[in-house]
């Protein structure tokens, strides 16, 4: 029985490698894995997944208008992965649950859980409260040893607390940090 996964973690926990690694795992074995990423991060390009260790992969550029259950009822893939799933809206990631139930084809989505203030992407928060399994992709914090649970957004290389939710970036743009040396830094730049 097909079941919907959420799997998140903070920036830089290797997300995207692990749905370059899923989608390698199933085509090895003869298996249709689609791939769906948002067109709001062209990063590596428009319709391309791209770890930072440089492995890349097409895929199905989903914007506002696109139906995941029309493509996955068409394609009939074996699974289905979504890189960036936190800017999923609320009604796609429903599409998810048709095409887990209806279709009974798996589907895997990767994403930020909550955004450089900590609140929930619509996406995510969706996903969090419908998913059969969410799994946590772990990693450390950017200034000490613990386990990163934050975004820290930067602007040339100071960290800044306010602005727009979505803002597309990488390494120069958001750290991952523990929760602590987040509060530290907010307090340093005089926002507490």
């Amino acid at each position: 029985m097909a079941k919907l996964y959420f799997r998140y973690g903070t920036m830089n926990c290797g997300k995207s490698i692990e749905v370059l690694r899923t989608a390698y795992n199933y085509e090895e074995q003869g298996k249709k894995a689609l791939l769906f990423t948002p067109a709001i991060d062209d990063r590596a390009g428009s319709g391309i997944v791209a770890s930072r260790i440089g492995l890349t992969k097409e895929a199905i550029i989903v914007d506002e208008s696109t139906d995941l259950y029309a493509i996955a009822e068409t394609e009939r893939p074996d699974c289905i992965l979504i890189d960036e799933a936190q800017f999923l809206s609320p009604e796609q990631v429903d599409r998810l649950t048709d095409i887990v139930d209806l279709l009974d084809i798996p589907v895997i989505a990767y994403g930020l859980r909550a955004d450089f203030v900590g609140s929930l992407f619509e996406g995510s928060a969706k996903l969090m409260a419908i998913a059969d399994k969410m799994e946590e992709i772990k990693t450390i914090c950017w200034y000490c040893s613990k386990k990163a649970v934050m975004n820290m957004r930067l602007k040339d290389g100071v960290p800044v607390f306010a602005g727009e939710q979505i803002q597309i970036g990488g390494n120069e743009s958001y750290l991952p940090v523990c929760r602590k040396c987040y509060r530290d830094k907010k307090q340093a730049f005089g926002t507490i």
